[in-house]
């Protein structure tokens, strides 16, 4: 008779791919490296409550971050204050423990693994009340600078992604170390290597772009990039030579005003959401974004120059200085100087290439495997 697979518990909320996208990648690697062993289960920590609830936490999230950046900010920074963390802990606790209590209480999963902070104090509360003696570990999809509500239970053991962040965690929230693992950022199993440079070329001549000039590519996460129309028309109205495109994602208006600019430039490349990122990163020479976690290692990965336009104070503060101060890239949020910018790289290939090693010496890759492994391991 076989033995019975495990199932690993991956818990997640849909408030921003960040969450949902390396409690996926993991899934997959150990499905396909350990899948005779192992039954990676995801698990959408509020997909039973009530609508409003739902609405809240993930759209709610989702639409401060990309239309009220200053309405999401002040709501983090209160999360500083312990009392109102304790509060907004407890209030989502409520809506997501029934589900997670029965799910839990039935399939009695091997082991546990949190990729959302407002998972932890249900998961938490719910194995004391049943009394179950489950292995859980959080990984914290904020590489460098973390959101408060990460560390809210001291029993809590985590997976980090960087060094940073693991001696921010010992010096000022005294963490043990022992309770700290430091991994690459876990990443989509095909952003583990760029193309060749054949197909690179064979990606640009896919996607209509002269193979003689450099790419520049405008993207965010899947709302779009903050400011993107704005971004656009400054670029397109210097008339770099260089050719242009834009990802809009989900964002309806920044997708309608890109395409008004594309009748008045037709070599404008314009996509709406779409699911190869993969291939449009290699095809680019210059990326303009926000400050994402997944996007800016994705970039970094494919030996891309970044060009950082926003970021979310504080949480992806730490993201914009490791590109900035390491000098992989370039942070501007003046859009007006962004043509002069890309003028000069594209101009200066000395300077473009002292990015591209710098990038290269940092050898930023994929931690999907190790992740993946250690969590095996893990007791």
């Amino acid at each position: 008779m076989q033995n019975q697979k495990e199932k690993y518990f991956l818990l997640y909320l849909k408030t921003g791919g960040g969450h949902f996208a390396p409690a996926s990648s993991i899934a997959h690697y150990l499905s396909s490296a350990h899948g005779s062993t192992v039954e990676p289960v995801l698990v959408d920590g509020i997909v039973n409550a009530n609508s409003v609830a739902r609405y809240i936490l993930e759209d709610g999230y989702r639409l401060l971050q990309a239309r009220s950046k200053l309405c999401y900010e002040f709501l983090y920074a209160t999360n500083k204050f312990s009392l109102i963390r304790h509060c907004n802990a407890a209030i989502s606790s409520f809506f997501m423990k029934p589900y997670l209590k029965k799910r839990i209480d039935e399939e009695r999963p091997a082991k546990i693994v949190i990729f959302h902070f407002f998972l932890i104090a249900p998961v938490l509360d719910i194995l004391k009340e049943l009394r179950y003696d489950i292995p859980v570990i959080t990984v914290v999809t904020d590489p460098f600078t973390a959101h408060p509500l990460w560390f809210q239970r001291e029993q809590e053991r985590y997976i980090v992604f960087s060094e940073r962040l693991k001696e921010d965690c010992v010096q000022k929230r005294k963490i043990p170390a022992s309770k700290l693992r430091v991994f690459p950022f876990i990443l989509d199993k095909q952003f583990s290597a760029p193309l060749s440079s054949a197909e690179i070329t064979k990606v640009k001549q896919k996607f209509g772009f002269a193979p003689e000039k450099k790419v520049v590519l405008i993207i965010g996460g899947g709302d779009g990039i903050p400011h993107g129309k704005s971004i656009l028309r400054h670029l397109l109205h210097a008339s770099l030579d260089v050719e242009i495109a834009i990802v809009c994602g989900k964002n309806k208006e920044l997708h309608a005003g890109a395409l008004e600019l594309q009748r008045h430039y037709p070599s404008l490349k314009v996509f709406a959401f779409v699911d190869f990122v993969y291939e449009l990163l290699n095809s680019s020479d210059i990326v303009i974004t926000k400050c994402g976690a997944s996007t800016i290692t994705e970039i970094l990965i494919m030996k891309k120059v970044p060009i950082i336009n926003d970021y979310l104070w504080e949480q992806e503060l730490g993201n914009m200085e490791f590109v900035r101060d390491n000098e992989l890239g370039i942070f501007e949020r003046n859009i007006a100087k962004l043509p002069s910018i890309i003028q000069e790289l594209v101009s200066d290939e000395a300077r473009y290439q002292r990015y591209i090693k710098n990038i290269e010496k940092m050898n930023v890759r994929s931690g999907t495997e190790e992740v993946g492994e250690f969590l095996r391991e893990m007791e």
